[in-house]
C-alpha cells in the first residue's frame, strides 16, 4: 500500500450490534430471538432498540412498540437497554479501526464508522478489518466499499451480514437505479412520499430529475442535494475531526398519559434539569431550546425557539417553559422531551460569547 494507491471509503457497520453484545454476555441466547428495548418489560411503554436476526424474522424492527414486538415474537427474550455496555463495546471497535494501517476514521455512532484508506485491493483491506474487529471484540461487521461516502454507506446493505460489497460510479445506477428512493441514505419515508408526488419513485428517476423542480419543492440547497444523493455523488473525504454535540436532549414516555398541567410542567422541569447537567460540562452557551410532545394515541409535534447565547440557567428554563405553554390543554400526553442547542465552536466569535455566570 503506497501513496499512489487508489483512495477508497469503507463504511464499517456492526451486525445487529446491541443484540450481539447481549449474546456475548449471555452465550445461551445465541441463535434465539432477542429483543432489546426500554426496561425489558413489554407491558410498559417503550420501543425496540434492536432485534437479533432471529427476532427480525418474525417482523420485529427497531422503533416498534415493545408490546407489539412481544406479540409478533412471543418466544423472544426481551432485555433492557444497557447503554454503558454498548458504549464500552463500541469503544473497543473504534480503537481497532483506528489501529488499521493508513486509516482515517470518522465515527458515526455506536455501531458504524467511515474509514478513509488508500489501497489497490479494497476488498482484501475490508476483510482484514473484519478479522481484526472479530479477533478483538468477537463482534461481526459488514463493510461497504465506495468512491464516495454515500456509495460506501449504501453498499453496506448489500454486504450484510458479515460480508463486503462495492458501489462506485461504474455500477451505482445498475445496482441502485431500480430501487425506491427511500433506500437511499438520507431519504426517509416523508421525503420519499414528497418525491413520489412529482413522479419520482426510483433512485434513477431522482438522479435524472429536474433540479429546478427539486429546488422548488425542497429549497435551493436541499433540492440539488437530493439529486446528488440519487447519483451517489458527494464527498469522498473521511473527516476524523472529533464529533461535537450540537445539543443535548432528554425525553420520557409516561406509563400513564399526563393531562394535568402542573404534572406536565413538573415533568418538563425534571427533564430540563437533566439537560442542564449534560450541557454544563460542554462550556458552551445555549442558543436554542426545543420541546417534543406526543399526544395519545401517537401524534408527535415539536416546537423550537432560538435564544440569544446565554449561560443563564434561568433564561433557559424560562424559554423552555414558553414552549410548554404551547402544549394543548386537556389533551392526554404520552411522551415529553426537551432539548437545548449549544453554540458550535466554529460559530463562536469574539464578543459574541457571554461570560459564564448562570450555570
Amino acid at each position: 500500500m503506497t501513496d499512489a494507491a487508489t483512495p477508497w471509503v469503507l463504511h464499517v457497520d456492526l451486525d445487529q450490534f446491541i443484540a450481539a453484545v447481549e449474546v456475548l454476555r449471555r452465550p445461551e441466547l445465541a441463535g434465539k430471538p432477542v429483543i432489546v428495548g426500554g426496561r425489558g418489560d413489554p407491558t410498559e411503554r417503550a420501543v425496540v432498540s434492536t432485534a437479533s436476526y432471529e427476532a427480525r424474522a418474525f417482523g420485529v424492527g427497531s422503533g416498534m412498540p415493545l408490546r407489539i414486538a412481544a406479540r409478533k415474537a412471543p418466544d423472544a427474550i426481551i432485555l433492557p437497554v444497557d447503554a454503558p455496555a454498548y458504549t464500552a463495546a463500541s469503544d473497543e471497535v473504534m480503537a481497532t479501526l483506528r489501529a488499521q494501517p493508513g486509516a482515517v476514521v470518522q465515527v458515526l455512532g455506536w455501531d458504524e464508522a467511515f474509514l478513509g484508506i488508500r489501497t489497490d485491493d479494497p476488498e482484501a483491506y475490508a476483510q482484514r478489518v473484519q478479522e481484526a474487529v472479530l479477533e478483538r471484540t468477537e463482534l461481526h461487521c459488514s463493510v461497504g466499499i465506495g468512491d464516495t461516502l454515500v456509495r460506501a454507506k449504501n453498499a453496506t446493505d448489500f454486504g450484510k451480514p458479515r460480508g463486503t460489497f462495492r458501489l462506485t460510479v461504474e455500477n451505482w445506477l445498475e445496482v441502485m437505479g431500480p430501487r425506491a428512493t427511500r433506500e437511499l441514505w438520507g431519504v426517509g419515508a416523508k421525503i420519499s412520499q414528497r418525491l413520489q408526488a412529482h413522479g419520482i419513485r426510483t433512485v434513477e428517476e431522482l438522479a435524472r430529475a429536474d433540479e429546478a423542480l427539486l429546488a422548488a419543492e425542497f429549497g435551493p440547497k436541499m433540492g440539488p442535494w437530493y439529486r446528488q444523493l440519487g447519483r451517489g455523488d458527494g464527498s469522498a473525504v473521511v473527516d476524523d475531526t472529533p464529533w461535537v454535540a450540537r445539543g443535548h436532549g432528554r425525553e420520557t414516555t409516561f406509563q400513564q398519559d399526563l393531562v394535568d398541567r402542573s404534572e406536565i410542567e413538573g415533568a418538563a422541569l425534571d427533564l430540563l434539569e437533566q439537560v442542564l447537567k449534560d450541557i454544563v460540562a460542554e462550556g458552551r452557551p445555549v442558543v436554542g431550546v426545543g420541546l417534543k410532545v406526543r399526544y395519545a394515541p401517537f401524534l408527535t409535534k415539536t416546537f423550537v425557539h432560538k435564544v440569544a447565547a446565554t449561560f443563564d440557567r434561568e433564561v433557559v428554563i424560562a424559554e423552555t417553559m414558553k414552549l410548554v405553554d404551547r402544549i394543548e390543554p386537556d389533551r392526554p400526553l404520552r411522551l415529553l422531551g426537551v432539548r437545548a442547542e449549544m453554540q458550535m465552536p466554529d460559530d463562536a466569535r469574539e464578543g459574541h460569547t457571554p461570560t459564564r455566570s448562570g450555570w
